[in-house]
């Protein structure tokens, strides 16, 4: 099986009739607190895809434990390759967060987490308009024969704010201090909602929407629609 195969089967099972129910309400989560996307944003495919990738691997349904690709192992295995088993659990240990382009080489990118410091060399034989190193991305990184390889979810951060984003992310580290762990997840889709604020109010200063001031930290944020 290709990475594709292996994603298709597991998101057909996944979006079957008795899961529909677990898609809205995945869909209904991530999209609270990302930002709803509309047809006509631009980067309407990569945030469905998105949620797509939230509703499979991250979320955990209402007095459920296990994520969906958990759930689909513990169903759909005993029909399953070894080979294939191994796969779908290393799909499962997919690296999501926010990455720095380190450098761009043929055939392969390398990341930075800036929140843990690894270093991620990830396989990308397409040429990626636009990347250039310094870049900021939230993506998430998909683990296939021994290779990492992005997904179809990206958001992309501008050049212009990426000093301000790497202090806010120090500032979170040492707010949580060395017994905790700062909380990606939730930065993660602050960022989202802002890239999504930017993306349509081309007329807003670039500094009002990516604001990391102590003021804009007490503010309740409001749902993007």
């Amino acid at each position: 099986m290709t990475l594709q195969q292996l994603h298709e089967r597991l998101l057909s099972w996944a979006t079957a009739g008795p899961r529909k129910d677990d898609l809205l309400a995945a869909k209904r989560d991530h999209f609270a607190t990302h930002g709803e996307p509309h047809e006509e944003d631009r980067s309407f495919d990569t945030r469905v895809n998105g949620m797509l990738d939230f509703y499979l691997y991250d979320f955990r349904p209402a007095g459920g434990t296990g994520t969906t690709v958990e759930r689909f192992l513990e169903a759909e295995g005993p029909g399953l390759s070894a080979d294939e088993m191994s796969a779908f659990r290393d799909l499962a240990r997919g690296i999501h967060g926010l990455f720095e382009v380190r450098k761009i080489g043929d055939a392969r990118i390398r990341l930075r987490d800036v929140f843990s410091g690894t270093d991620h060399d990830v396989t990308e034989r397409r040429n990626v308009a636009g990347l250039d190193k310094g870049d900021l991305l939230e993506a998430r990184l998909m683990p296939f024969g021994g290779e990492l390889f992005f997904s179809g979810a990206f958001v992309y951060h501008p050049r212009e704010v990426r000093k301000e984003i790497l202090a806010e992310v120090k500032r979170r580290k040492k707010e949580a201090g060395k017994g905790g762990a700062p909380d990606v997840a939730a930065f993660l889709a602050q960022l989202a909602r802002m890239a999504i604020k930017l993306e349509r109010y081309r007329n807003v200063r670039l500094e009002s929407i990516y604001d990391f001031s102590p003021t804009a930290r007490t503010m309740t944020p409001r749902p993007i629609r």
